[in-house]
């Protein structure tokens, strides 16, 4: 921040900066001595120098700040979901070098867990000891989303957690905000419970307690990795706090994501899959939906605006600055 005692994050506006953006718009301008109540303001852009006068400071638009504040929590995201994909390489060969070592152990800090079975008792149990928390990040299974009898029991287990005076949040893809089985999930909880939804998530994560966690331990998540190691403990719970900032909120309160200029959050999010050279079943699983409806969205984007091919549409996705307004 250009004022040391002036801190939030960059993603935020405080009081005093909403009020002088505020008056920007209306005055067209405010002088630079304003602006020191308010540096956050220029330090992120939404303030910057008239051409002919270096003392007036003029605002951009209300429309091209949003874009350039959703941009820059994406591109968080992303860099978080690329430093996560690392660790897990990482570790991967370590994981069976750790099991081993821990062999002696009342206690191993990694334990891989042998079918999803075994995966979800030992979740159950973790949470029948569990007394505060519940943090968890859920990607699209349409495997489990097929399941009643797993979904029904997801919710008994939930509930009486919650029902000791435990708290739940959930990260979901925006996808979730349409499921029939998310919506019942959160009509039938009861207590302190929230979920918020983001374009992409990372792989499955749950924390219980802050103490223990689960992940997948290989592509199909037919194995588990139970961590009780400190440090990656922290590492996890800061990863979804991050995401957790980053996300709309879902449940209890729904907040939509904003459509800006006839383009949904949705199709803007595929637009930027599409660029990066990504197939339609690859697109349609990171963002949490099947291939068919992946391709309606695509056809939609293309519609509106006015492509004829794919290629077409990757040069005009670039063209239209839909994912980069100051471009």
């Amino acid at each position: 921040m250009t004022d040391g005692t002036h801190r939030h994050k960059d993603e935020e506006l405080c009081e005093a900066g909403l009020a002088l953006y505020s008056r920007a718009l209306r005055e067209g301008h405010v002088d630079s001595a304003a602006a020191t109540a308010a540096p956050c303001l220029i330090d992120i852009g939404l303030l910057h120098p008239a051409v002919d006068d270096l003392d007036r400071l003029e605002p951009i638009t209300p429309a091209v700040a949003l874009q350039r504040l959703l941009r820059t929590s994406e591109e968080r995201i992303a860099r978080e979901r690329r430093r996560g994909e690392r660790l897990a390489d990482v570790f991967e060969p370590l994981m069976r070098l750790g099991t081993s070592a821990a062999a002696n152990d009342d206690t191993p800090s990694l334990r891989i867990l042998s079918g999803k079975e075994r995966t979800g008792q030992a979740i159950e149990e973790a949470m029948a000891e569990g007394r505060h928390e519940l943090l968890a990040i859920q990607p699209h299974d349409s495997k489990v989303t097929k399941r009643p009898d797993i979904l029904e029991g997801a919710i008994k287990r939930d509930q009486a957690f919650l029902d000791r005076g435990a708290r739940i949040r959930a990260l979901y893809q925006h996808t979730a905000r349409h499921a029939p089985y998310a919506r019942a999930r959160y009509e039938h909880l009861t207590g302190d419970v929230e979920a918020r939804t983001l374009d992409e998530v990372t792989d499955r994560l749950i924390i219980v307690d802050r103490t223990v966690a689960f992940i997948p331990a290989n592509a199909d998540r037919s194995l588990a990795l139970e961590v009780r190691h400190p440090a990656l403990i922290a590492y996890f719970i800061n990863t979804f706090d991050r995401f957790w900032h980053l996300a709309t909120p879902m449940h209890p309160q729904a907040v939509q994501p904003p459509t800006l200029n006839g383009i949904t959050p949705r199709q803007r999010a595929i637009a930027a899959l599409l660029i990066e050279g990504h197939t339609d079943n690859v697109i349609a699983e990171r963002l949490g939906m099947n291939v068919r409806t992946a391709r309606v969205h695509i056809a939609k984007l293309a519609t509106t605006l006015g492509s004829e091919s794919r290629a077409q549409l990757g040069y005009l996705i670039g063209q239209s600055g839909i994912l980069d307004p100051e471009g």
